[in-house]
Order: C-alpha cells, then structure tokens, then sequence
C-alpha cells in the first residue's frame, strides 16, 4: 500500500475530505466557544448565533427558508425522519411509493413499514437507471401518504427528473420526500421552484465532518419529531445541537454554493478523461447509468469476467481508492441492488466499480488510475473462473 500522504482518492460518494476552510471554521466551538446553546447565560446563548448562520448557510445552497432547515446526525436518520413524520401525520394512508434503487436507509424504512403492515410500491428502472414516470403516476393511490425517491444515485450517478416527478407527485396532492445526499452541492436545487415537501442532505458528502446532517421541511408541512425530548430545533428535533459540526456543515455549504461551477466543468471534465482512458484501453467494458443526466463526479464501470473486490484489492496496493457495486456476504459475491434492477448482466456486475471525484483531484491522479487499470484488469481476467465468458 502506497504512503498515505500518496493516496489517490476516489471514493468521494462514500464520504470526503473535509475542507481545510471546515476545519477552520469549526475549531473555536472545540476549544473557547465550547457553551451548551440551549443554555440561558450569555456563554452559552451566543452559540445560537452561530447556528443561526449555520442555517442561513444550509438554506443558501437550496434557496430554502433558513427555519425549514433542520439540523440532524446524518442523511439517514434526515431520510428516517421525513418517512417517520409522513406517515405518523397520516396514519389514515397506509401506502407509500419508492424505489429499487434507493439507499439502504430508504429501503430499509421501506421494508420496516411493510413488517407493520403498510403496502409499499417498489418502482423499477431501466438500463440506465431512468425512472418510468407513468408508472409514477399510475402508482399514486387516494391512500398513499408519500413518495420517496432519490435525486441523483450513489452508485452510478444517474439523476432522476425529479421537477417531472415533483409536478406528478402534486398533482395527486400527495407529499414528496428527496435523498439529496449526493446531489447537494453538485447540482443546481432551488426549494422555491420545486415542490418538494422533504429532503435530506449529508454533510460528509460534501467536505463537512461525518456526524452531521440536515432535513429541509417546507413551510407548513405538518410534521412530527423522530426524536423527542427537549425543546432544540424549534421542537422538530431534540438533543443538544451540535455545534462544532453544525459550523461545519454550514460552512461546507457555502464552499459548495461558490464551487457549483467547478463541479460542472473541471471535476466532469476529469471524469470524461477517466471514463475515456478506461474504455479506450480496456475492452469488454460497460459504463453504468445514464451518461447524459448522472452526476458531474460519478463514474460507475462494468468489466467482464473480473471479481470487483479483488480489482479494489489491487487499485489499493496502487493507493487507489475507489468502491465496489458488489458486497461479499458469506463468502459469496451478490452484486449491487441497484445495477441488478437496472438488469446489468451478471458477469458484468460483479465486476463494476465507482469512481468518484472532487474538487481537489488532478489530472496526474486521473492519469495515474487509467495508467494502471489496464493491466490490473488483464491479470485478474487470467485467473477468473468467467473467463470463457469473454467474447472473443
């Protein structure tokens, strides 16, 4: 394994590097600034402030009120809350539509709903991962209390119509909840064009600290707290606020507002450069998703008659990190949920690996990982059992 100070990072879609601005920003609340903001001295009250700009900060980037912001641990338990407050409002609507290619946060509600009863409707893809949406709308029932659908998925990329999917879902007068997770920040979100009810977003995701996260809930949704106790988050979220990593997720918001353009441009162009190096050298190789609407940052590629984890083994002697569409359970390989909805070929998805970039990637980094693909890939094809499964 390559020194760390070597590493070539390219699993952005797991998590990033915090902002050295982050870091900055965050360090008074660690050491002078170190008040309880609940409390009633003026210690302890002036971190309100700071959570106050915080909020302002979140907002900006969604061009949402700053008290639609709530601030919580993570993008799950933001994607718990919005599916927990949906249907406790409505306990008379007893169906909820999402899809087959969500994170396992969504899923996981999803199927907890089922075990109490509850009849959820699992939207499919196609080939590219792109939403059929007259299934949508002939999915929407008088009882179905929300729809929950991802903005743009972790793993290939791909960016659902959610202004479409926002007009259907509001025909039918029906709530709509929106993993931004990987979309914050990468995409342009205006919360004032879209009639979105819910959304999560992750600060990790987009160069704040692991351990933060925030829920927009727009004005005048009903809603009901998944934590109870005390008064914090205007009563929507109890538990002392954070405050370091509240600084910091608002700090990373303002960095990602003013990098937007970077996004779109330099960290795509990168990209296409890794996603044209690859394909031109190595053959028997897909890329995954839609190519024309998918994240700036997201590379998800498919190599035949290659086992993903052992490909991941060998970037990482390069010092390369990257993720793998496949889980190794039990000894055995199962591929992704999401390239297997999307009905990638077996020999094909075990075999698919994510690339994701960020702003502090380089031209040499990308250069180096299209230098070693070909033969890391060539050397793991003469080992593996599909091999015959090659066209020649």
């Amino acid at each position: 394994m390559a020194d760390i100070t070597d590493v070539i990072y390219l699993d952005n879609n797991a998590t990033t590097r915090v902002a050295p601005e982050v870091v900055e920003a965050m360090m008074p609340a660690f050491g002078p600034l170190y008040g309880n903001a609940s409390s009633m001295h003026t210690f302890g009250g002036q971190m309100g402030r700071y959570i106050h700009a915080a909020r302002e900060q979140v907002a900006g980037i969604l061009n949402a009120d700053p008290e639609e912001i709530i601030f919580t641990s993570c993008g799950s338990e933001s994607d718990n809350s919005a599916w927990y407050s949906a249907t406790e409002t409505q306990p008379e609507k007893r169906h909820v539509i999402t899809t087959k290619v969500e994170h396992s946060a969504v899923l996981a509600y999803g199927h907890y709903l089922e075990d109490k009863g509850y009849e959820v409707t699992w939207l499919g893809v196609d080939d590219k991962g792109r939403l059929d949406l007259e299934e949508l709308d002939r999915a929407i029932r008088p009882d179905t209390a929300l729809v929950s659908l991802m903005y743009a998925n972790n793993e290939t990329g791909t960016i659902f119509p959610i202004e479409e999917v926002a007009g259907i879902v509001k025909s039918h007068g029906v709530q709509l909840h929106v993993d931004a997770v990987q979309a914050v920040g990468k995409e342009v979100i205006d919360l004032r064009k879209l009639p979105i009810d819910y959304l999560a977003l992750s600060g990790h995701k987009l160069h704040a600290p692991k351990g933060i996260g925030a829920l927009y809930v727009r004005r005048g949704t009903r809603f009901r707290p998944y934590l109870k106790g005390g008064h914090q988050e205007r009563g929507r979220r109890a538990g002392t606020e954070n405050v370091p990593y509240i600084i910091g997720i608002g700090k990373a918001c303002e960095l990602a507002a003013s990098n937007l353009e970077k996004e779109r441009t330099q960290v795509s162009a990168l990209r296409d450069r890794l996603q044209a190096g690859i394909v031109s050298a190595i053959p028997h190789c897909k890329v995954n998703g839609d190519q024309e609407h998918r994240l700036p940052n997201t590379l998800n590629i498919s190599f035949e008659a290659v086992e993903g984890e052992a490909l991941l083994l060998q970037l990482d002697q390069y010092g390369i990190c990257a993720s793998s569409g496949s889980a190794c359970t039990s000894g055995s390989l199962e591929p992704s949920h999401v390239l297997r909805a999307m009905g990638v070929p077996f020999t094909y998805a075990h075999g698919s690996v994510r690339f994701s970039l960020s702003r502090y990637n380089t031209e040499a980094e990308i250069d180096r990982v299209i230098e070693v693909m070909p033969q890391i890939v060539s050397e793991l094809r003469k080992i593996s059992p599909f091999a015959s499964f090659l066209k020649k």
